[in-house]
């Protein structure tokens, strides 16, 4: 009884250290996993699926990918720099593809792949509305949120055994839990459906994000609003674990003063 209970003061103590905070928003998270590992992970997932994936021949369309995700990725950069986190920027290697299916939905794995899907383009009516989806994708990656997703996961499945799991043969554990993370195929668009608690803090991260790239805010509410419209049959993927559309719209309106005045200098 008293090793139980010591291992498990050990697994309390090593948890309550092995946290981190989001950056913009401050939240604390839990972070068992090493960048290196998720990185690692998620770039073996991405190139599963950029082996099997057909990339769009539309050439516009991919110009504009590619010309909004850099400047979502330097603005990216330039807040993370502005922060003090500049160490993080070396984790990111950006790269911006746009890939055939009808598909609604588009995903950045953490590293800065970003994956747009032809279906949601169709919704796309400028560079400032897509500005809004990536902004929200590279969000996600800039928060960490499969690096938290993979530690709750890790914590939940070993229990008292995690102090075990975290100081010995992490790799191996990482590797499996990232399979539930990571999804390998089309079907799932490569990153499975995060949290509501993250899909709203990516909004909020999104909306900075864009602002900061130059691109108005004020976007993000006809956009989503349109999003939501065309679901009708079937909820994209995108949307698949949001928050209500109610809710988003109210808490995007409530951010936008405050993030149009801290971040947003166009007119």
């Amino acid at each position: 009884m008293k090793k139980i209970f010591v291992t498990l003061s050990l697994a309390a103590a090593l948890l309550l250290t092995s946290c981190g905070s989001v950056p913009i928003t401050g939240r604390k998270q839990l972070n068992l996993v090493s960048d290196s590992e998720v990185l690692e992970s998620s770039l073996q997932s991405y190139t599963s699926f950029m082996s099997t994936a057909t990339v769009s021949t539309e050439k516009t369309q991919s110009a504009q990918v590619t010309r909004v995700g850099k400047k979502i990725a330097a603005a990216t950069e330039a807040y993370l720099k502005a922060a003090g986190l500049e160490s993080e920027i070396k984790n990111f290697a950006w790269e911006f593809n746009l890939v055939k299916s009808n598909e609604v939905n588009a995903w950045c794995m953490p590293g800065g792949k970003i994956v747009v899907y032809e279906g949601i383009m169709k919704l796309v009516s400028s560079d400032a509305e897509l500005a809004v989806v990536l902004g929200h994708e590279v969000a996600h990656a800039v928060a960490k949120h499969a690096n938290e997703r993979m530690s709750q996961q890790m914590a939940a499945q070993y229990g008292a055994q995690v102090l075990s799991v975290i100081t010995s043969g992490k790799s191996s554990t990482t590797q499996a839990i990232a399979q539930q993370v990571y999804g390998l195929g089309a079907n799932y668009g490569v990153m499975q459906p995060f949290s509501r608690k993250h899909e709203s803090e990516a909004d909020y991260m999104g909306l900075i994000l864009m602002s900061m790239a130059g691109y108005n805010p004020d976007v993000a509410l006809t956009f989503w609003q349109k999003m939501a419209a065309s679901s009708t049959s079937s909820v994209p993927a995108i949307l698949s674990s949001h928050p209500s559309d109610a809710k988003r719209i109210a808490d995007i309106q409530k951010n936008l003063p405050e993030v149009k005045k801290q971040y947003y200098t166009g007119k």
